[in-house]
């Protein structure tokens, strides 16, 4: 997964799953990287991205979320 708009799809919990997912692979990349053991170094930069991606999501919808309690309180 890593297009924005597949990602606004999904739940808030989805994402996070998949954050969470994303920084355990990156764990074992990096192990396998300083082992010597990496193939394929671009996987690393890849899901770099996907948890940027993830993260923008979410941090849109919680200033959407605040923009939505700041317009209820003003009324």
């Amino acid at each position: 997964m890593g297009r924005a708009v597949e990602i606004r799809q999904l739940s808030s919990g989805e994402i996070q799953e998949a954050i969470d997912n994303a920084k355990e692979e990156m764990f074992n990349l990096r192990f396998q990287w300083e082992s010597g053991q990496l193939e394929d170094y671009t996987r690393i930069r890849i899901l770099k991205k996907d948890i940027a991606r993830y993260l923008t999501v979410l941090r849109e919808r919680d200033l959407a979320a605040e923009m939505v309690r700041e317009e209820s309180d003003a009324q």
